[in-house]
């Protein structure tokens, strides 16, 4: 999904940039009193970029402006959409177990997820876990986010993680590497007085 999504941007972002160069170059080349070929839409600095005719002429047809309106609407439609689609992280929702038998079963990504998030919270010193499963069936990421108590080590609290929670997942999922992002957050709380 992220690498769809990388290539979508990619080329919309360079369809745009296309049309911001050339349609500036056009604007700019005109005002500047260029010599321009024939064909070029604006031929030196006193031409406008829409005529007076231009402007007024779709007016008094009745479909007009119910097309530019539905269209403008469908543009920012797209374009929320698009925005939205950014923040948007796509969950693994299952991935696949090598049974040993040639076969593999499909183990749920939630189930995963909450197993590891019970075993990070099991810990001394975490007060809440929060796990993603993201990347593709046969390879999955995690990301956890740890919120730990004041008197808590973060690396004791790593070491656990990474030795035990992950550990675990990875021996029953059968994955010979499960990469990991873990943020780590200390839970906020008032100063003690010294006396």
């Amino acid at each position: 999904m992220t690498v769809v999504l990388r290539r979508v941007n990619r080329a919309l972002l360079g369809l745009a940039g296309l049309f911001l160069v050339l349609g500036g170059g056009a604007v700019l080349a005109a005002s500047q009193d260029l010599s321009v070929p024939s064909w070029w839409p604006w031929s030196g600095p006193a031409d406008v970029l829409l005529s007076t005719a231009d402007r007024q002429r779709w007016r008094d047809e009745g479909w007009w402006w119910p097309v530019v309106i539905a269209a403008l609407g469908l543009v920012v439609l797209l374009a929320l959409w698009w925005l939205l689609v950014q923040f948007r992280r796509a969950r693994l929702r299952e991935l696949l177990v090598d049974t040993g038998d040639g076969e593999a079963a499909v183990l749920r990504g939630r189930a995963l997820e909450g197993v590891l998030e019970a075993d990070a919270a099991a810990q001394d010193g975490v007060a809440k876990a929060r796990v993603s499963l993201t990347g593709r069936r046969g390879a999955p990421r995690t990301r956890i986010a740890l919120l730990l108590e004041p008197h808590a080590s973060p690396g004791a609290a790593l070491n656990r993680l990474s030795s035990e929670g992950l550990a675990h997942a990875r021996t029953s999922a059968g994955l010979s590497a499960l990469p990991t992002e873990a943020r780590l957050r200390a839970v906020k709380h008032r100063a003690r007085r010294v006396a």
